[in-house]
């Protein structure tokens, strides 16, 4: 019996582009979902411990109309450091360089949890480099209002004394294999993990097991989160940064995200009244792998609507 074009085609979608490498002080992995040669241009940045396989789930459809790349930032993925730093602005510089060599025009944005910090930072520092900014659960600070989980609290603690942290991962690393850590992790950061597709649960665990092999995988991860944990402490200097940013930004976040409180998403909301804030009910930490559909809903109508200026900017 054979597959038929219905079968193939849903194959295909199914599929992650081919890899690519760009060299910017040592090889850097994206994927390019190709797309509308006159649309604007998505570049998708992952969070803390992801890579660009988060982005599976919505990546072929926004590229039905957008043109689509998707990046393994340093340390994730398939992006090994090889003497680079994973740290926060130093994945910044290293986006804008992306930015520089390989697009050469301005881009849309769409970081999730840490890439959303880091695409605040860079639509900062270079802003020739972003028309706009979609923003899904970003890593921001916690104010009082918010009540942190206390896994995530205990986590994230032992990333600001690192020989702690990189203890307490050897200790997991030994008793777990790397399919049940990355299920862990998923499960921290989903309400319901059989919401998130079946092919790119897949894919995830397929590139946990591969990562098994890479050397000082624990180690760049203590290091990003340290780096993570000291920019977010500085929350005022945040807060000023984010009144600096004017272009189009869309703010997405799950309602029941763990790690990042519905109560910081919606301090900033209050904090940047010209940003449109959309909220994911009953919905966690990464909701372009949770909901897809409600995720690309909020994309494509901030797309011709809020963003549209960004839209029109980011075209080649």
């Amino acid at each position: 019996m054979t597959a038929s074009p219905a079968d193939d085609a849903s194959r295909s979608r199914h599929e992650i582009p081919e890899s690519r490498w760009v060299d910017l002080s040592g090889p850097v992995h994206y994927v390019d979902y190709g797309g509308q040669e006159d649309g604007p241009l998505l570049l998708l940045v992952h969070g803390l411990g992801g890579s660009l396989l988060n982005w599976a789930a919505i990546a072929p459809t926004l590229a039905e109309t957008c043109r689509v790349m998707a990046i393994d930032l340093v340390g994730f993925g398939r992006t090994q450091p090889l003497g680079r730093s994973p740290r926060i602005e130093d994945n910044r510089d290293l986006l804008a360089r992306f930015v520089d060599a390989v697009i050469g025009h301005p881009v849309i944005l769409v970081g999730n949890s840490m890439g959303g910090l880091i695409s605040l930072l860079l639509a900062d520092e270079r802003p020739d480099l972003v028309a706009g900014l979609v923003l899904v659960d970003p890593a921001v600070p916690v104010g009082p209002s918010a009540r942190p989980d206390p896994l995530v609290t205990l986590m994230f603690g032992a990333y600001a004394v690192p020989a702690v942290a990189r203890v307490f991962m050897a200790r997991r690393r030994s008793l777990f294999s790397a399919e049940t850590q990355a299920m862990a992790v998923l499960r921290l950061c989903c309400v319901d993990t059989t919401r998130v597709p079946k092919h790119v649960l897949h894919q995830h665990l397929e590139l946990a097991r591969e990562r098994e092999s890479y050397p000082d995988v624990d180690a760049e991860l203590v290091v990003a989160g340290r780096s993570l944990v000291l920019v977010l402490a500085r929350r005022r200097w945040l807060q000023a940064l984010m009144t600096r940013i004017s272009v189009p930004v869309l703010l997405l976040h799950g309602a029941k995200d763990r790690l990042v409180p519905i109560a910081a998403a919606r301090a900033v909301a209050k904090s940047n009244p010209t940003w449109r804030f959309e909220v994911a009910e009953d919905v966690g930490h990464v909701p372009q792998l949770e909901v897809p559909e409600w995720t690309l809903e909020q994309i494509h109508d901030w797309m011709g609507s809020e963003g549209a200026v960004a839209v029109l900017a980011a075209r080649p």
